[in-house]
């Protein structure tokens, strides 16, 4: 991890340097141009006075020779009358071209006109009686491009000082990083594997450190949760196990019959779900790593509300592909969405309203549960969908099972109503588990 993290600082700050040394190559070379077109046209406007005062060839061939451009042969002064192609009223050696020179001379406009190599400036004088000068500045190859090697070769310099220094400063910090963080994993794989009373030092920077503590804090609430659950399913076992006791026995003594068969039927199956139930309180079975087939699942429990629908006369339908669908979930609680989804039909339409249960895959590897009724449907479903919310004087938690089912499944849960039974209709859609 500290050879990705110098890795990542090189390369960012490589990027950063080269963000900055791309504009700055280019702009040494165009701020050392502009400094010798600049000294150029100082050069031009220093013979300015004197043409002022006289415009006679020699008075102006001794000014020049006092200007530096003058004295290294790189200034012309083509004075009034001067004509295109003719060496008269010049002063100096010509190197621009007649053209531009006579153009310069009629619209008094300065000018940059590049010669081979080199640059050569020209400057327009405005003499007396409307007259004008043009005073020409060679700029040499040389002074437009004086320094800029040495100072790219500055840039270059500091920008590699700067990665190699980034890249020391991020790993040392990194091997600090580094060791938090793999204490702070190994401590979570710890607690993942049921080492709850794993702790650990914060150290490291601020922020790990305040992770650590929240991770002290958090194994700690997990360890009373955990002792809180132990001792609630503890309770519960004795709490329900005397009435479900009596209750068993009373159902034993009802004699024969229909109803008593289907009451002590329904008594066994309270007492096995009790059981269920404490078991899976007790359990430390991993969740992560449960799959259930839902086709299975579901015909179980269709056959047993399927039972009671009969004798309340409603009709219902299952609808399920004929292979297996795997479901990233346990059996019973998908027992107990389907329960809860059924439930609610029986306790909230009346006898007679009839229902279907459809599961049905979709791309992408996502299946579609259904539980739709013929009853009057749902008339608020965001409240429904809130947890021990309930319209209907339940618990309001049936809806709330199958929504947190669907978000452990990377699914959801929607409202609708039913297009084929025009009551209700509870969907879920859910993600397959991964092929082996």
């Amino acid at each position: 991890m500290r050879r990705s993290l110098a890795g990542i600082s090189a390369a960012v700050t490589s990027l950063v340097a080269v963000a900055f040394l791309v504009p700055l190559w280019a702009l040494v070379a165009g701020t050392v141009q502009e400094r010798a077109v600049s000294d150029a046209f100082r050069n031009a406007s220093a013979i300015a006075p004197v043409l002022a005062l006289t415009t006679d060839t020699g008075e102006v061939s001794r000014a020049m020779a006092g200007i530096p451009a003058g004295e290294g042969n790189r200034m012309t002064v083509y004075l009034p009358g001067w004509t295109p192609g003719s060496q008269d009223r010049v002063v100096g050696v010509p190197r621009a071209p007649a053209g531009t020179v006579s153009t310069t001379q009629q619209d008094g406009r300065s000018r940059t006109v590049g010669v081979g190599n080199t640059l050569v400036v020209l400057q327009p004088v405005l003499l007396r009686a409307q007259r004008i000068a043009v005073v020409e500045v060679l700029v040499r190859e040389q002074d437009l491009s004086r320094g800029v090697e040495r100072s790219r070769a500055v840039l270059l310099g500091i920008a590699l000082i700067l990665v190699a220094g980034s890249v020391a400063v991020s790993d040392r910090l990194a091997s600090r990083v580094v060791r938090s963080t793999r204490k702070l994993g190994e401590a979570a794989t710890r607690l993942g594997s049921g080492e709850l009373d794993i702790r650990i030092r914060p150290q490291g920077p601020a922020e790990l450190q305040e992770t650590a503590v929240a991770f002290n804090t958090m194994a700690a609430r997990m360890t009373r949760m955990v002792a809180a659950e132990r001792e609630l399913a503890a309770d519960l076992s004795h709490r329900l196990r005397t009435p479900m006791a009596g209750l068993v026995l009373a159902c034993r003594g009802l004699g024969n019959g229909p109803q008593a068969d289907q009451l002590r039927a329904l008594a066994a199956n309270l007492e096995e779900e009790i059981d269920t139930i404490i078991r899976e309180a007790r359990s430390t079975r991993k969740a992560q790593d449960a799959t259930c087939d839902a086709v299975a699942v579901l015909r179980e429990r269709l056959d047993f509300w399927g039972a009671l629908a009969e004798d309340q006369g409603r009709g219902w339908r299952l609808s399920v592909p004929s292979g297996s669908v795997a479901l990233p979930t346990t059996p019973q609680d998908l027992s107990a969405v389907a329960d809860a989804l059924l439930g609610n039909i029986f306790l909230h339409t009346p006898e007679g309203t009839g229902f279907q249960v459809e599961l049905s895959p979709l791309p992408d590897g996502v299946v579609r549960l259904s539980v739709e009724d013929a009853g009057p449907g749902i008339a608020d479903p965001e409240q429904a969908l809130t947890r021990g919310n309930s319209s209907a004087g339940s618990t309001g938690l049936g809806l709330d099972i199958a929504r947190n089912l669907a978000e452990r499944c990377h699914g959801q849960v929607t409202l609708t109503r039913s297009r084929a039974l025009g009551g209700a209709a509870v969907v879920l859609t859910l993600r397959l588990s991964p092929t082996p």
